[in-house]
């Protein structure tokens, strides 16, 4: 019998801590689904959704050269990301700014790096659509997320993209 010594997937969760508690609640579910797929994970915390593409830049860069898609800070090489936070529309067109860059960034990467994205960036009106979402009880965006990542990685493998 051979024994599997493929390393689990190690997935980057980039959390904008802009709406704390409504991404804390995603993280939650998007630990659960990452634990249940047998994945390991670390997170990195930015201050909003416009630094999230940064952060993702960033473990790419630090990866460039090896044979995954960045490297984590923990020093493993990264399979996918997953991408958690919440961007409530205000009073200001500041919302629509935000919201379209966060999410042009993090695509454009994903498009020129081959990544494994899981994209969970809400994008409400209020706080109450907010919780409708996040609350791993109800919506449960962050394990979306999560599956989202898992599903792409494993897309990846079928293109014998992984690891590159």
């Amino acid at each position: 019998m051979t024994k599997n010594t493929t390393p689990p997937l190690h997935v980057l969760i980039i959390e904008a801590s802009f709406y704390q508690d409504i991404s804390n609640e995603m993280r939650r579910g998007t630990i659960a689904t990452l634990k249940e797929a047998g994945a390991t994970y670390e997170i990195v915390i930015v201050p909003g959704a416009l630094e999230i593409p940064a952060a993702i830049h960033y473990a790419v860069e630090a990866g460039a050269g090896s044979s995954g898609d960045g490297i984590s800070g923990e020093g493993r090489l990264i399979d996918g990301y997953v991408v958690l936070g919440c961007v409530i529309r205000g009073e200001t067109s500041h919302y629509d700014i935000v919201c379209g860059e966060c999410s042009r960034g993090v695509m454009d990467l994903a498009q020129e790096f081959s990544l494994a994205v899981g994209f969970g960036l809400l994008t409400v009106e209020h706080r109450d659509q907010a919780w409708a979402r996040a609350a791993v009880d109800k919506g449960d965006q962050g394990a979306r997320a999560a599956r989202a990542c898992l599903h792409m990685v494993r897309l990846k493998r079928d293109f014998q993209l992984y690891p590159r």
